[in-house]
């Protein structure tokens, strides 16, 4: 049978790094066959291919056999969220896309299809944060008995070498990174829950859906405290706030309220959103196409708090 006739959008071909002889260049030139053998086995008819889709993954729109519109995910080499079905799987549509069918082999994921052009961000931000606190509260749940899923501190262990050396290169020296690093070795210690979290929640992770209102999906699942997955939320659209007069002030607020709505703790929360501002702040200052001004300003965003 002919393969699926799909291009890959050129924002997941430049984000792969256009390696035509490494894996991922291998991966692009298999997809069509991996698309085409997923929608045989499961009865899936082709739609489109979902555009300009992200960075990580192709993502197509199909429809079942008997006509319920879904979206199959491929996600690329090392680059995906390892243990998003098993997550989804485990949410099983309480707060999330539900997923439908999954692959071992391809990785790929049938799931529920949401409107992709519709997120949170299209919302007032006041009532963006409202509908984003509601979402993520479904998904703090406990995890199942031998999970897969990573702690929030052997993750963040991950990071903290690389941290420290890309830190050398950026405004980051100094107090702000020894303040993050003794903060990620500090919170994980005496964290007091473990609940299952998204890992990478944001306004522009909460889709609009036919279901549910909103749903999240692109999960990178981690266990660990609340206030981790709450953290991002407080960086939301924080451009925005630090165009605004008092941005420091403003900032702060939105970390007591944020907290108070969900019953997370003020200063835990601060704690791991000044981790996140600092360490996403530093990636980008320094990797190749990273955006600068943005990472810059992450890291001022890190000292107001």
């Amino acid at each position: 049978m002919a393969t699926a006739p799909i291009e890959p959008p050129q924002r997941l071909v430049s984000a792969l790094g256009g390696d035509p002889d490494g894996p991922a260049g291998a991966w692009l030139e298999a997809l069509p066959g991996m698309v085409q053998q997923r929608l045989d086995a499961w009865e899936l008819t082709l739609e489109r291919v979902h555009e300009p889709g992200g960075r990580s993954s192709l993502l197509v729109h199909v429809r079942l056999a008997d006509g319920t519109p879904g979206a199959l995910k491929f996600p690329a080499p090392g680059r995906a969220p390892a243990h998003e079905g098993a997550a989804l799987a485990h949410w099983d549509g309480w707060g999330a896309a539900r997923l439908l069918r999954a692959d071992a082999g391809s990785g790929a994921l049938l799931l529920e299809r949401l409107q992709g052009a519709v997120s949170l961000r299209s919302l007032p931000e006041a009532k963006a944060l409202l509908e984003a606190a509601g979402t993520v509260r479904r998904l703090w749940v406990p995890p199942a008995d031998g999970h897969p899923f990573a702690s929030l501190a052997g993750r963040t262990e991950e990071a903290v070498g690389e941290l420290r050396a890309l830190g050398s290169a950026t405004q980051a020296e100094g107090p702000l990174l020894d303040e993050t690093l003794e903060l990620r070795r500090a919170l994980p210690a005496d964290a007091s829950e473990d609940v299952l979290l998204h890992g990478a929640f944001r306004q522009g992770k909460v889709l609009a859906g036919e279901r549910a209102p909103w749903l999240a999906v692109g999960p990178s699942p981690v266990v660990g405290e609340r206030a981790y997955d709450l953290a991002w939320l407080v960086l939301d659209r924080f451009e925005d706030l630090a165009a605004g007069s008092g941005a420091a002030s403003a900032a702060r607020r939105r970390v007591a309220k944020l907290a108070d709505s969900l019953d997370v703790d003020r200063d835990r929360l601060r704690s791991w959103t000044l981790y996140r501002a600092v360490d996403s702040g530093v990636r980008e200052v320094t990797r190749a196409g990273g955006d600068v001004q943005r990472g810059e300003l992450l890291l001022e965003f890190a000292t107001w708090l």
